[in-house]
């Protein structure tokens, strides 16, 4: 771990220690699995695994359909988790999944359509997966298909009219190949969207969600869930404050770079 990634986690934990962590679910977000590309969300499989193996002994895990129902009938899930995916990538069936089934935890993937339908790589050496092996995942019972817009979109940059077209067209796609309708939504980059984006996504799906490493407590808004990524820098140390709900500060200091790293930026 680099110095600065390794300080930042060191001062999130200590921030943790002042400012509790927030009660309630936490929503994990994985993008990689299988070490195939350098990136930092790119995780060894045996990595995913023991974090797998880990939440499976609590018996804690939740799908994310049963998670939005109970946090908007107002309970209180401290204690719990979710699973997520973003993208679409090809590891997500052919490393995850295998971990997934060993330990039997639902997941759910959000997928950039486009990608899928027209074989179009992810940045950073990202293969995308392909409809019938999505469609295989559909069948295991575990994985729920969510919508990551159709050509990956940010859709803070974009008119009202191909805000609709981005969220229609990866919600048929997504009910045409896979029988499946997609009730979940999540942002690309995790960033926050414009009025009119937020109500289009309201009008179309059931719940909706960003980053912001911290749980989500009752009554919360579920177009608006908080998700903590995981890293390959996390290890099992810093894994284990996520999964408690800690390590906020670590995302606000990433949404700080990121509003520069993507100014600009289209998807």
């Amino acid at each position: 771990m680099g110095l600065l990634a390794s300080t930042v986690k060191v001062t999130a934990h200590a921030v943790d220690v002042v400012r509790s962590p927030d009660a309630g679910l936490v929503i994990l977000i994985y993008h990689r699995v299988g070490a195939r590309t350098p990136v930092v969300v790119d995780l060894p499989t045996p990595v995913f695994d023991d974090q797998m193996s880990r939440l499976a002994e609590t018996g804690d895990v939740l799908s994310l359909d049963d998670a939005v129902g109970r946090l908007s009938a107002g309970e209180d899930l401290t204690g719990h988790q979710v699973i997520t995916f973003d993208d679409g990538t090809v590891d997500f069936v052919e490393d995850a999944l295998p971990v997934l089934d060993k330990y039997d935890l639902p997941a759910t993937l959000y997928v950039a359509t486009r990608h899928i339908d027209e074989n179009v790589p992810f940045p950073d050496g990202g293969q995308s997966a392909t409809w019938a092996s999505l469609a295989d995942a559909v069948s295991s019972r575990l994985v729920t298909i969510g919508s990551h817009t159709h050509s990956h979109a940010l859709l803070d940059r974009l008119a009202p009219a191909d805000v609709a077209a981005e969220l229609d067209r990866s919600i048929e796609l997504i009910g045409d190949k896979l029988g499946v309708h997609a009730s979940h939504f999540a942002y690309p980059k995790a960033l926050a969207p414009t009025p009119i984006a937020d109500r289009a996504v309201r009008e179309r799906f059931v719940s909706a969600a960003l980053a912001g490493t911290r749980a989500n407590g009752p009554g919360c808004d579920v177009h608006r869930l908080l998700r903590s990524p995981i890293q390959t820098t996390d290890g099992s140390r810093w894994f284990g404050h996520k999964v408690a709900g800690g390590m906020r500060f670590e995302d606000e200091v990433r949404q700080m770079v990121n509003r520069r790293r993507y100014r600009g930026a289209s998807a």
